[in-house]
């Protein structure tokens, strides 16, 4: 990909990342949307002269109201920019915790959504002087406290880029949403909690079990037996936390495991031998998985993200660079129908008005076919059409400046596209320099050449055999058949 495509790309999902959030979408399959804000889009534009570097510094500064002169409007839609920023790490949190434990687990990452994606991404917010009340804003700025706080703004509440550990927003924003009270006691609910042991060893669950070896399941159903007895009478007298189990009660378990035909000799066996279940019930524990999104790289100074955990590491180049190609290639297949139907049209109807070609024109599609379905070659096609000789055929029918045409009307077409995405998100000035509509036409005539053209050329520079299989002779087929 082209070095302005590649920056255009880079530079229109950093900043989209404040204008695009993701929210809860149950007509999705996936669970969630991702969608713009116009509101944040408008001010991020307002603004678009920062370096994206800065941007997120800026807005952070907009939202606390270290500046006095910002009014509470634009502190409220510094918000929604950053509200949007950190859907994304809210999101990738729940889908890490969600593989953390697939193909063992009885929920989904859509389920864990409700707890942490709860921001609607319309309503404007501000905190106030001590940053731990939300209040919205009503149409003339007054504000006044909500009954009902979005998790992406506790997020911001707590944030602070100045500690000496700098963790970045995306870590941050991550590590919370994995603390989150709600989704942690709802993952207690499948005994995915940060336990003392012998709490870990009082809930172990019947999946839990069924994974344990016989001699461990014993040592868990002997462990109930006598644990929990004693904790539903400890209960009653209103005692909730799980102590150690006391000598009396490892004595009866050495005995009841001995009526099991399982012999240890002493408590202090037995104690090892239970911890030793914990350390693999802890497998189960998310928890003990509990690390940030990024990690420090000492090498550069900044962060990089996690390679151990067991899913695919998303690079954000890799995502924006595909991002863009997807779009291009939207873009060229939309195009390219377009303008195959275009050319044609313009080329029936010059042929209708040719002093010495307008018997011809309706022998335009059938000539096409020919060429395109079976193949055939311009002096074969001569006869079947009624004309004199390879030459007529080629003037009429004239594969490769029809070729030519379609080419230069798809990238035309493009570029326009591009621009005007560009100019909608504020990236490039309106209306564009030369220089740049210059180079950016290069790399986009180039990707097209690369995607389409160059192989459609090639079909028609090959005489007798060709095979007329690329994605050019395809949509041609599909406009003529």
């Amino acid at each position: 990909m082209g070095l302005v495509i590649l920056e255009y790309a880079l530079a229109m999902d950093v900043l989209s990342r404040y204008w695009k959030i993701y929210r809860i979408s149950t007509s999705q399959r996936v669970g969630y949307e991702h969608r713009s804000v116009p509101a944040a889009q408008e001010f991020i534009q307002q603004i678009h002269n920062l370096a994206p570097a800065n941007i997120q510094a800026d807005l952070l500064s907009y939202f606390g109201g270290e500046n006095s002169v910002v009014d509470v409007t634009s502190r409220a839609k510094a918000g929604l920019c950053l509200r949007s920023y950190v859907s994304e790490p809210i999101l990738r949190a729940c889908q890490k915790i969600d593989n953390l434990f697939s193909g063992d687990k009885f929920f989904t990452y859509q389920e864990l959504l409700r707890f942490v994606l709860d921001d609607d991404g319309e309503t404007l917010i501000i905190v106030d002087g001590d940053g731990k009340t939300q209040l919205k804003l009503d149409k003339n700025g007054e504000s006044r406290t909500r009954s009902y706080n979005f998790f992406s703004l506790k997020i911001l509440q707590t944030f602070n880029a100045d500690l000496k550990s700098k963790m970045s927003l995306d870590n941050w924003a991550f590590l919370k949403t994995t603390q989150n009270p709600e989704l942690k006691d709802f993952l207690a609910e499948f005994g995915f909690q940060h336990f003392s042991d012998w709490a870990l060893l009082n809930r172990v669950r019947v999946k839990q079990l069924e994974s344990l070896s016989k001699r461990d399941r014993h040592l868990v159903e002997v462990f109930h037996a006598v644990y929990r007895r004693d904790r539903v009478q400890k209960n009653s007298k209103g005692v909730r936390k799980c102590p150690e189990p006391s000598s009396p009660q490892m004595e009866e378990m050495l005995n009841e495991l001995q009526k099991r035909d399982i012999i240890i000799n002493s408590t202090f066996e037995l104690m090892t031998e239970l911890k030793q279940v914990v350390r693999q019930l802890r497998h189960y524990d998310i928890w003990s998985c509990r690390e940030s999104l990024e990690v420090h790289d000492s090498n550069t100074g900044g962060y990089t993200y996690r390679t151990d955990l067991p899913i695919n590491n998303f690079n954000e180049v890799d995502i924006e660079e595909q991002e863009i190609l997807d779009f291009l290639h939207d873009q060229l297949s939309l195009t390219l129908s377009n303008a195959i139907m275009q050319e044609i049209g313009d080329r029936i109807n010059y042929l209708k008005k040719s002093k010495h070609y307008s018997i011809f024109a309706e022998q335009f599609i059938p000539g096409l076919q020919l060429y395109y379905c079976q193949s055939l070659s311009l002096k074969d096609i001569a006869p079947q059409l009624g004309m004199t000789s390879w030459d007529q055929a080629r003037r009429v029918l004239n594969p490769g400046e029809l070729l030519s045409k379609i080419r230069t009307r798809t990238v035309k077409q493009v570029l326009d596209s591009v621009l005007s995405k560009a100019e909608e998100k504020g990236l490039t000035k309106i209306p564009a320099e030369p220089e740049y509509v210059k180079k950016l036409a290069e790399e986009i005539e180039a990707f097209a050449d690369e995607e389409i053209f160059r192989e459609a050329a090639e079909e028609i520079r090959v005489g007798k055999g060709r095979s007329m299989n690329s994605l050019y002779a395809q949509q041609i087929r599909k406009y003529i058949e």
